[in-house]
């Protein structure tokens, strides 16, 4: 297709009196922003339903014995209609790319690009339209991994545990944690079927002085967040003296539950990104060691917006000129690059696991080695 003078509204105009012409002020949003909004966008969402349709079937394949078994209603609505939004935030960023290098190189290979540059339009000014769909692009993938997911994950793990394969975690042993400053918990084990904790003890200092411990044979969680203790002894301590209490039971809230202590595979994906926040601080505060997974994700949802823009800067730089053979080429690097991204936000998420790194550097470290590539492409691409 060809750009000509009436796509830009660059028709003169006669002033009068002075007898010279002047050309009308260029509206900021012309019409090729909104085809290469309308295209851009359209061959991402195309992308993402081929990629949905793909993984539908690899994942009937792999779960068959659960999809015969399972209600068709629980397949469709409590799994599958859940799991497609997980997948298209997982691989926007690889769709990004994939767009950008399919619908760019169309461009360059119908000489579009070409007859855009030549009506004056500057590279920089190119640029903007894909801007401004990856804006959209990420916008949309950080509220989906942020609000709409963590809600839906929940459901397609209710779906999982219960037919395909239980990976809830039920039991948990040598229970530790501060409660709030200056109180801390032990449970010998804790079995989440009963809801019942064995061997509890509850230590309050000041400073580095005992000043009291509640222990009890047994203590029950109820849905309400209040706990039974069964059986218990409080002693307290002023200097030499001690007073002992005794009973059979009390109940009592004690600032924690067992989501504090009951951590399995995936549980940082069921809470927004709120609520994550608040579940991380949480348990740092309590000397809870292992959330290293809550901070990882809490860091690669805000991680993984930057990278459409980086990879709309890389697709946009490799593509805009037509080379010999089509755009095969352009579409393999494109491939290459975008995996490598993924590979690599993996790999650094490791060095955070280890305790080489934050969360947050971890997770940055793909967008900082790839911010250079951009730079130097779309600086080559613009000459």
């Amino acid at each position: 297709m060809a750009f000509g003078s009436s796509w830009f509204g660059s028709k003169a105009v006669k002033c009068s009196g002075a007898g010279e012409e002047r050309k009308p002020r260029r509206p900021w949003v012309r019409k090729f922003d909104w085809y290469i909004i309308k295209n851009f966008l359209g061959t991402y969402i195309f992308a993402i339903l081929l990629l949905m349709a793909i993984v539908i079937i690899f994942d009937i394949n792999e779960k068959l014995d659960a999809v015969i078994n399972a209600p068709l209603k629980d397949t469709v609505f409590q799994y599958f209609m859940n799991f497609l939004p997980f997948i298209m935030s997982q691989f926007s960023p690889l769709f990004t790319f994939i767009a950008v290098i399919f619908f760019t190189s169309r461009l360059a290979d119908r000489s579009e690009i070409i007859a855009m540059l030549s009506s004056g339009i500057s590279f920089r000014r190119l640029l903007v339209p894909y801007m401004v769909s990856a804006t959209i692009i990420a916008a949309s993938s950080y509220v989906l991994a942020a609000y709409v997911i963590p809600p839906a994950t929940v459901q397609r793990i209710a779906y999982t545990n219960k037919w395909v394969k239980n990976k809830e975690v039920l039991y948990a042993d040598n229970i530790q944690l501060q409660v709030r400053p200056g109180v801390m918990a032990y449970m010998s084990r804790y079995d989440n079927t009963t809801r019942t904790g064995f061997r509890f003890s509850l230590d309050e200092f000041d400073g580095k002085t005992l000043r009291s411990r509640l222990t009890a044979e047994n203590i029950h969680y109820d849905m309400a967040g209040r706990w039974t203790l069964n059986t218990y002894t409080i002693r307290r301590f002023n200097g030499i003296k001690e007073t002992l209490t005794r009973g059979t039971s009390v109940d009592t809230l004690l600032g924690m539950e067992p989501r504090d202590f009951l951590i399995a595979k995936n549980d940082e994906q069921t809470l927004t990104s709120p609520e994550l926040k608040e579940y991380i601080n949480r348990q740092k505060a309590r000397g809870v060691a292992n959330i290293q997974s809550f901070e990882i994700e809490y860091e690669k949802r805000i991680a993984m917006t930057a990278a459409s823009f980086i990879l709309t800067i890389i697709g946009l730089s490799l593509s805009s000129r037509k080379v010999r053979g089509g755009m095969g080429m352009n579409i393999g690097i494109g491939l290459l690059l975008s995996f490598s991204y993924i590979l690599f936000m993996t790999v650094t998420s490791t060095f955070c696991v280890s305790g080489y790194t934050s969360a947050r550097v971890a997770m940055w470290i793909p967008n900082l080695l790839y911010v250079p590539i951009a730079i130097f492409l779309y600086r080559r691409a613009a000459r």
